[in-house]
Parts: C-alpha cells; sequence; structure tokens
C-alpha cells in the first residue's frame, strides 16, 4: 500500500511538472487535444467532435426540402460503391439528379439529418461569404490588400497580401499543413482557446499571389478579414447570407476557438447533414441563384470556378476543380473524405460523408476514392463518364 501511495505522488508530481512545462512553452493546447480527440481512441479529427468543442449556431429559415426524383431509389448500389462504403466507412451517399434527391443512402447508424463534421469543405462557404462581402460593399475587391483589415500584416511581403491570395491558397505565408503531427500550427489552430494569437504569429515568407500552396490558414486569415469588414461575426453572416436564403432543412453549428473569444474555425468544422451541404453546391451550380433570387454574383462565381494559376488547375477560389474526359466536376472537399461533387453540365450533385477517404492522406491532391465516388455514381444513373 505504501508503494502504491508513493508511486501515485510522483505520478501526480510528474502531470504537475508536465502541465507546467507545456504553458511555459506556449503548448497547451495539447491538453486540450488529449482530452477531446487522442483520449477517445483517434488521432486526428473525427466526424462527431464538435460535440467536445465550443459552438456557435447557424438557424435555418423556412425549411424546402429537396424533391425526390421520379426514379428515387429505384437502383441499388453498385457493387464498387458498397465495397468503398464500407472499406471507408461512408455514412451518407447521395446522388442528385435535375435538383431532386435520386438516390439516398445512410450508414453505421447516422440518418439524413444527423451533424457531422464538414471539415475543409467549409472552405467553400468562407469564399463565398468573401463573394458576399465584396457584393455587399464591405470588401472592395479581391484585389483589396489584407492589412486594410488587419494592419498587423502590412509591412514587407505581407503588405502585397490580397484579399484574392487568401481565398486562392496564395498567400506565401509559412503556414505547415499537418493533420497528425500534434506540433504542428494546424493542430494548434484547432485546439487552441485564441485562434487569433495564432494567426498573428504568421510570417509571409514568399512572394504573394504568385502559386498556389494548400493552406488552412489562408481560409482563417479570410474569415479575420470578413468579420473585421461586415463587422459581423461569421456564424451570423453564414446565417443571413446562406443558411436561411437556402431554405435549409436544419440549423447547424460552427465550431468557435472558445467562448472567450468566440472566432470560429473558418477552415473547418461547419456540423451538417448531406442535404443541407448539397445546396451549396446547386448555388454554384445554378450561378449563384435559387429559387429566382441571386444570392451571389455570378461573375464570382464563374471565377471561382476556374483556376488562378495555370500551373495548379485542381483550385479556383475555395472550390476543387476536377475534369474527367469531357466532364467538368467542382467540388468541396474535407478531411476524412467529405465531398460535395458538382458536374453541371450533366446537373448532377453528389455527396458523400464518412469516417475515411482511405490511405491517401497526402495534402492538395485528389485522392482516388474520390474517381471510384464519381464513376459509380454514373454507373448507377446509366451514364458514361
Amino acid at each position: 500500500m505504501k508503494f502504491l501511495k508513493k508511486f501515485l505522488k510522483w505520478i501526480i508530481i510528474l502531470f504537475g511538472l508536465l502541465v507546467v512545462v507545456l504553458y511555459a512553452t506556449d503548448t497547451d493546447y495539447l491538453l486540450k487535444a488529449v482530452r477531446t480527440i487522442y483520449l477517445t481512441g483517434h488521432s486526428t479529427a473525427y466526424l462527431e467532435d464538435y460535440k467536445k468543442f465550443d459552438n456557435q449556431v447557424v438557424e435555418n429559415g423556412t425549411p424546402q426540402p429537396w424533391p425526390n426524383h421520379k426514379n428515387y431509389n429505384t437502383v441499388q448500389e453498385s457493387k464498387g460503391l458498397k465495397q468503398i462504403n464500407k472499406t471507408n466507412g461512408t455514412i451518407a451517399y447521395v446522388i442528385i439528379k435535375n435538383d431532386s434527391i435520386w438516390f439516398e443512402n445512410y450508414y453505421d447508424a447516422f440518418n439524413e439529418n444527423s451533424k457531422t463534421n464538414s471539415f475543409s469543405m467549409a472552405k467553400s462557404y468562407v469564399s463565398g461569404l468573401m463573394g458576399k462581402a465584396i457584393q455587399e460593399g464591405y470588401i472592395k475587391s479581391l484585389d483589396q490588400p489584407v492589412s486594410d483589415f488587419i494592419p498587423e500584416f502590412g509591412e514587407g511581403l505581407a503588405a502585397k497580401m490580397t484579399v484574392g491570395d487568401l481565398s486562392s491558397m496564395a498567400s506565401g505565408t509559412n503556414w505547415d499543413e499537418k493533420y497528425y503531427s500534434p506540433l504542428s500550427i494546424t493542430t494548434r489552430a484547432y485546439f487552441d482557446d485564441d485562434l487569433e494569437k495564432v494567426m498573428l504569429g504568421l510570417k509571409v515568407v514568399e512572394e504573394p499571389g504568385i502559386a498556389f500552396k494548400y493552406s488552412s490558414g489562408d481560409t482563417q486569415m479570410l474569415a479575420m478579414v470578413i468579420e473585421k469588414a461586415t463587422g459581423k461575426k461569421l456564424y451570423d453572416y453564414l446565417t443571413e447570407s446562406f443558411w436561411k436564403p437556402l431554405n435549409c432543412e436544419n440549423p447547424t453549428l460552427w465550431q468557435v476557438d472558445s467562448e472567450d473569444h468566440d472566432l470560429v474555425k473558418a477552415y473547418c468544422c461547419i456540423a451538417s447533414n448531406a442535404k443541407d451541404f448539397a445546396r451549396f453546391g446547386k448555388l454554384y451550380k445554378d450561378h449563384g441563384k435559387w429559387n429566382g433570387k441571386q444570392l451571389l454574383d455570378s461573375a464570382f462565381v464563374a471565377k471561382s470556378l476556374k483556376p488562378r494559376f495555370p500551373e495548379s488547375p485542381q483550385y479556383g477560389y475555395g472550390w476543387w476543380l476536377k475534369s474527367i474526359g469531357d466532364k467538368h466536376f467542382f467540388m468541396m472537399r474535407g478531411h476524412l473524405g467529405q465531398y460535395v461533387i458538382v458536374e453541371p453540365s450533366d446537373n448532377i450533385i453528389i455527396v458523400r460523408l464518412g469516417h475515411s477517404k482511405g490511405n491517401n492522406n497526402k495534402v492538395g491532391q485528389f485522392t482516388g476514392d474520390i474517381f471510384t465516388y464519381i464513376e459509380e455514381a454514373y454507373n448507377m444513373l446509366g451514364y458514361n463518364l
């Protein structure tokens, strides 16, 4: 018994020293990481982790359910789709044809209204909110300097950084996009209680506006710009600009860094469901128009869906771009294989949400699962790809 008491005493002392070291080295965010992620058996963010964080509600207005297609759920999942859904832990797979639900299925005890983390699909919303802020005159143009809103980035190379550079991932900052390293800035941003402080510590180390480099920090900084420009919290701006006007069926949640600082994790972390996520894809498919009303400038939408840099044809302004044969897809993408995939000429939207995108965890690249989800949807529809 004496040995056990002594052992526990030393454990407590060592833990106390560890906590002191973490605070002294400004890495105390790791305590939150251990509590919310690692002790739950996960090595990275997961679908329902929003329940472990502070959130703000994004209210919905008048719900407008998607109509069912005349051929709704008449075709069964293909063998290939069943296999990848099982392997990668799909929780929602939806095919929308001609703005009607053609096929939908939900798995692993999730349903059509289940909230799950959007991860980086949120980036497309933030870029859209930038377009809305330009449309409403809060931001002059894509070329307006970031320093007009965040003076800390007003010297040297940083002074050249524009709002458009943030949306197109061309800021030139020293942000390092690593999801599985506990000491990366990406991990810090996910768990730190003061996200603005983290962002203001970034340095612009390369010429902005020259090349694409995938960076969640760019979207986070863009969110700060939009809030400074509009004087509105980003979750409120999303509510009034898109969530209510798009007649979403459910309210949603957007994670914030803490109750005290109340800054959204803009590069990720909108918790919603497949069919409400799909509405934003439809808005862009229809050139910014919804129910006959122009919610977003059509010229901005068109610019968003074209590559800014010829050498990086996979990205526009907040949207991923992929051509397969004569088909041209644009898409929202998230960390664990969250996708809203749109092909305008065929009037098709494919939504997939799940626990994994497979073995390829490289950043800024298309993974093979995307092609499979598209190919199997086209096979089910009886279309050639």
